[in-house]
């Protein structure tokens, strides 16, 4: 990997950890169904134009249906989701649940497009989801907290996000095939936009948000979304698919570090070791790492 993508590659996961912080700005006073919309037109209002300008028109023009279909799901219904659970748990514990959407591709993959994975991979499928059952009966009170949600059901909006990621992921893989990137990436904006767009003015706030809910929901837009899609594919172009996805390994710990420094969150042992079993299950669970590569070569 160049010097320029390790740079992309560190870049693109703490813009991706912050963007746990920035929807728990947003979300206290918006709500999660406002915090979800906007950002997702904000990123389309910025993605549009770049799409326009790569010459990309026709390619959304003739297959705009399937691409925000596909976008809602990858989009609209797990940011929504995400937001909710951050009203009841902390950032932190939101991104390393995030960190198992590979574990879901590959599960979802299997079924949906008999991509059946190896002996290895399904070993680390074991282990992450062992690691995801552990952190989840940690928090698994159905007691509601200060918030008024109880932590469980936040943890499941979690997993109900990752589920979402996983089904788009192979979705894209059947359906949008050949489509560049920036198309898909654009469309999922505009169909998640188009989606949440009554909800939203639904749940809207009676009382007007303050400046710091504004802000962080313009940069969910902008940069956690819009300029981090540029950053994720410029990578895959230039270091590859399967360098790129370990970027997810990345994003808890910016995610935790965020939350200790800007929100005072507390890190427990328990979290911080299911959450090493979580990585270990998707590096396994992905190919990203192999147990014969860990054998003394002979």
């Amino acid at each position: 990997m160049s010097f320029s993508s390790i740079v992309d590659f560190v870049v693109l996961g703490a813009i991706w950890g912050s963007s746990f912080l920035f929807m728990r700005f947003a979300v206290v006073e918006f709500g999660p169904l406002p915090t979800a919309a906007m950002r997702v037109a904000i990123a389309a209002a910025f993605l549009i134009p770049l799409m326009l300008w790569k010459g990309h028109a026709r390619a959304f023009r003739d297959n705009w249906l399937a691409v925000c279909l596909v976008g809602i799901v990858n989009s609209a219904i797990p940011f929504a989701l995400f937001s909710f659970a951050l009203l009841a748990i902390t950032t932190g514990l939101s991104a390393i649940l995030n960190a198992t959407v590979p574990l879901f591709g590959a599960l979802v993959a299997w079924a949906w497009l008999k991509d059946r994975p190896t002996g290895t991979r399904v070993l680390g499928l074991g282990i992450g989801f062992l690691g995801v059952a552990l952190l989840a009966w940690d928090g698994a009170s159905f007691k509601p907290n200060a918030s008024g949600i109880a932590p469980a059901w936040a943890v499941l909006a979690c997993l109900g996000a990752t589920v979402c990621y996983a089904v788009a992921a192979s979705a894209t893989r059947r359906f949008l095939k050949g489509l560049p990137p920036l198309v898909t990436a654009t469309g999922s904006q505009i169909g998640s936009a188009a989606a949440l767009l009554l909800p939203a003015l639904w749940a809207w706030p009676a009382e007007l948000p303050g400046s710091r809910a504004w802000l962080a929901v313009a940069v969910l837009g902008l940069l956690c979304t819009g300029i981090a899609y540029v950053l994720y594919f410029r990578l895959i172009e230039q270091a590859g698919p399967a360098r790129t996805l370990a970027v997810t390994f990345l994003v808890p710990v910016f995610a935790i570090v965020y939350g200790l420094l800007f929100l005072g969150e507390k890190v427990t042992p328990w979290m911080l070791a299911c959450g090493a079993i979580v990585v270990c299950g998707t590096a396994l669970s992905t190919g990203l790492l192999k147990l014969h590569a860990l054998r003394p070569q002979a």
